[in-house]
């Protein structure tokens, strides 16, 4: 009781007491816009919270034309629904339909609500007492927080690979990350499609990183963690939208995990754990069925590169089912059934 009551008087702050040292008239818009939205509530927790869920829910408006999650799922629906783009399809035959997305969604809605919201609620009192500046202005230098947030994605990564290991085994899938794994070909909406235990344990990693860097370090600003996690939710969207095109970032990023490091993952159920980057997996030998699926795939390729492109096409998709079939027999092992999923 004594530490909710600190919390609560912590919280009640006049607006004079937030900004009595600041020149207000000497921020940048956005700056003044910050302070304005804490002067506003008047409880920095109460601010923070809503501040943190829209964003999360909504779109992120600093970074203007950004969405975060469900407003940057909304250009991969898009993409799903223009055949144009099929040909860019890593599993060209699956198409989410209209009834997954609203599966999906509703999902997500649910981990958000029960796992997410909580969480982002309880998130300042925790971090306010580490250190983390919450309405404090002017904002860090981008020479701060750039590198901030490059360490911050490097943790979650390897926190990530053995995280996601881990959920691969025994009751540990069977129970919570089977959920996550309903859909061989994976879709934007299905990046957070997951148990509530799983949104917990991998989202410790995104949080993690800069509450513990705040602790051992601190100068990290609440405008550092949101520009984080917009770009984090960005990458796992990404990452499980299904396509690959010849803009991804993993086209310019060498070691960038991208949709078509992901798709296999989906595709195979084992490799390729990692989230943002590739080393991981390369360094561990997590993606050695990975790396042989990509050399017989060129190998086809080029075998029949004289041949039509239904004769192309049919031999990819040939590939493709070999190696999910594959995939359905190691998650059978790995939630010790001996039933093939169907799909």
């Amino acid at each position: 009781m004594s530490f909710l009551n600190a919390t609560v008087a912590a919280a009640h702050h006049t607006a004079e007491q937030l900004y009595a040292n600041v020149d207000i008239s000497q921020l940048n818009w956005l700056e003044q816009q910050w302070a304005a939205w804490y002067l506003w509530i008047g409880n920095p927790t109460i601010a923070t919270g809503l501040m943190s869920f829209i964003l999360h829910e909504v779109g992120n408006v600093t970074t203007f034309i950004g969405f975060v999650y469900f407003g940057r799922c909304v250009p991969w629906i898009i993409i799903d629904a223009i055949p144009y783009f099929q040909k860019w399809k890593l599993q060209p035959d699956k198409i989410p339909t209209s009834e997954e997305q609203w599966e999906c969604t509703k999902g997500v809605l649910f981990s958000h609500f029960t796992i997410e919201l909580p969480a982002i609620w309880f998130f300042h009192p925790v971090a306010e007492a580490i250190g983390l500046e919450m309405h404090q202005v002017p904002f860090p230098s981008w020479k701060t927080m750039l590198p901030q947030v490059a360490i911050f994605f490097v943790f979650e990564d390897f926190f990530h690979f053995w995280a996601h290991q881990a959920l691969h085994t025994g009751v540990l899938y069977k129970h919570i990350h089977k959920l996550h794994h309903k859909y061989s070909a994976p879709f934007g909406l299905a990046a957070e499609y997951a148990h509530p235990a799983e949104t917990f344990i991998l989202g410790t990693g995104t949080l993690a990183g800069p509450l513990l860097w705040c602790f051992f370090v601190g100068n990290v600003h609440i405008i550092t963690v949101y520009i984080w996690i917009t770009l984090r939710l960005f990458q796992a969207i990404d990452a499980h939208s299904g396509y690959d095109f010849p803009w991804s970032l993993r086209n310019i990023i060498p070691f960038w995990s991208g949709a078509e490091h992901h798709d296999f993952h989906h595709m195979s159920f084992t490799n390729n754990y990692s989230t943002s980057f590739r080393w991981c997996d390369y360094i561990f030998g997590t993606d050695k069925k990975y790396r042989e699926y990509r050399e017989r795939l060129a190998a086809s390729k080029a075998a029949l590169k004289n041949k039509s492109k239904a004769e192309q096409d049919a031999a990819e998709r040939k590939l493709l089912e070999e190696v999910e079939a594959e995939g359905h027999r190691a998650e059978a092992i790995a939630q010790g059934s001996k039933t093939l999923k169907v799909q």
